[in-house]
């Protein structure tokens, strides 16, 4: 986070104390052992500012040096599967969700999608021939924000795979955001595209769950307009993918990088909810 000349600025992957109070309670609870309870267990704190120095980085767990104090890039890795396995990330996100609707920072008047290729060099899972990597193996991230370009869900399919086959499982990603009195809100009002969703049937289908498509159409000389709006799911593209690692997919499991792609996602929307307060 650059806080311009002559103020401090904290690294990017450090956990402060604020954010560590939003994060821990989330963790599962692990006892030791009355008998024979082995070699205390690193911790926790350390251990996640482990996981996000390599998520900011992109280096190989095994280039994590113990001299930074995060523990064994091994022990980094085998406390983010199984913080993953505990669905610990995508609580994360939700809880940050609730807290930006609270302070009346997120705005589900409409929502953008699109979707981003990244190569995948080692394969695994939800990987495929790209036809713009190309055709090398890679995944894509389909993404949808909110109008101010916040992240409210992002998932992760083949390279192969066309992004109007993601709209309605990314609407139905959304998590129920509380954050106010009444019912959680999961659904934008208005869902904005461009003309690679141009398909009468997926319209159909997003007007099933309640949402307007407001879709470019194909073949129209002056453009759909909607530039002016769908910029911010860029911005928020380049927001993920300063995170190095959410470049390239080094990771064989899915889960692993899906882990990435939902804890990038909510630091993003704690960055921005920091900033909104400030």
């Amino acid at each position: 986070m650059i806080w311009g000349r002559g103020v401090a600025r904290s690294k990017p992957w450090e956990v402060d104390d604020e954010l560590w109070a939003v994060i821990e309670p989330l963790l599962p609870k692990v006892e030791r052992r009355a008998r024979h309870p082995g070699r205390k267990r690193h911790p926790d704190q350390l251990v996640l500012q482990g996981i996000l120095f390599v998520m900011h980085t992109g280096i190989a767990w095994e280039l994590l040096l113990r001299e930074l104090g995060f523990g064994s890039g091994m022990t980094c890795w085998r406390r983010l599967a199984e913080w993953t396995e505990a669905a610990v990330w995508p609580w994360l996100h939700e809880v940050v969700l609730a807290k930006l609707r609270s302070a009346n920072a997120l705005d589900f008047s409409r929502a953008a999608v699109d979707g981003s290729h990244i190569r995948a060099f080692k394969g695994g899972p939800k990987t495929g021939r790209s036809p713009v990597g190309r055709g090398g193996t890679g995944s894509r991230h389909p993404l949808i924000t909110d109008a101010t370009g916040i992240p409210l869900a992002a998932t992760l399919t083949g390279g192969n795979r066309n992004d109007v086959t993601q709209l309605i499982p990314l609407l139905q990603a959304v998590p129920p955001v509380r954050g106010k009195r009444g019912r959680p809100r999961h659904r934008p009002d208005v869902v904005l595209g461009d003309c690679g969703y141009d398909y009468d049937k997926y319209r159909r289908l997003v007007w099933d769950l309640g949402v307007k498509p407001l879709i470019a159409r194909r073949g129209i000389e002056h453009g759909s307009g909607l530039v002016a709006q769908r910029w911010l799911v860029e911005r928020t593209f380049a927001h993920l993918h300063w995170f190095r690692r959410l470049r390239i997919r080094w990771e064989i499991r899915d889960d692993i990088h899906e882990a990435f792609l939902t804890l990038g996602c909510g630091i993003i929307c704690w960055r921005r909810l920091k900033h909104h307060q400030a």
